[in-house]
């Protein structure tokens, strides 16, 4: 019941922090990328955690606690905080654009952002299935074991892969091309994190040295 009523005031508390970021620098309420953004957003967020909150509560607590606080390494705490930054900005940038028009984005490039907000989210969520160690904040526990199936087995660190698509398909759902942008910051934050993470692991999750060698690439495969 606590892990349930942490779930709701979150999700309240993100759907008030999301409408405001949207609709303040946009100026106006008569914005119907920003409404759709946002309730498909609510949706494709809220399936993933009702079904880890049913059948994976562990998992779904372990996605609850993170930021840079629950970083135990600088390098992550870094990190963390630029990932905290990096959506936000991209909002509000392409609200922005919306209230000031930058940028002339048609109706159908927008709802393929909102298609890639969907796939982002999917993919963040098909990662925890596998891998019940999948936590927000960077850390090894130690029962943890190295998963290597499903997308695991395509690249290192699928989890990202469906973050960055989200980032990227979100100025788009908003009708921006200038918030774009923000993902020279987003792509930086990740390889940082990514690098540092994976120095961690191998020092401390028995097995990943040889996931790594069997599996070669962290975000796209033939490329990095």
């Amino acid at each position: 019941m606590k892990l349930a009523t942490q779930t709701v005031v979150s999700s309240l508390v993100a759907f008030v922090v999301f409408v405001a970021l949207v609709f303040l620098p946009a100026g106006t309420f008569d914005y119907w990328q920003g409404w759709l953004f946002i309730a498909i957003l609510v949706i494709a967020s809220a399936g993933p955690a009702i079904y880890l909150g049913v059948k994976n509560p562990a998992a779904l607590e372990r996605r609850m606690r993170g930021g840079p606080l629950a970083e135990s390494r600088t390098a992550q705490k870094i990190a963390s905080s630029g990932t905290l930054v990096s959506l936000p900005a991209a909002i509000v940038v392409s609200a922005f654009d919306h209230r000031f028009g930058w940028s002339s984005v048609p109706a159908e490039i927008s709802l393929i952002g909102d298609v890639l907000v969907v796939i982002g989210v999917g993919i963040s969520f098909l990662v925890i299935i596998p891998n019940n160690y999948a936590a927000a904040n960077i850390t090894v526990e130690a029962d943890q074991k190295v998963v290597s199936t499903g997308l695991y087995g395509l690249v290192r660190h699928p989890m990202y892969v469906g973050m960055l698509i989200f980032l990227a398909g979100t100025p788009l759902a908003l009708g921006s091309y200038w918030g774009l942008v923000v993902l020279i910051l987003g792509v930086i934050v990740f390889a940082v994190r990514i690098l540092d993470e994976e120095k961690m692991l191998e020092e401390e999750l028995n097995g990943y040295i040889d996931y790594t060698r069997e599996v070669q690439y962290r975000l796209v495969p033939h490329v990095w």
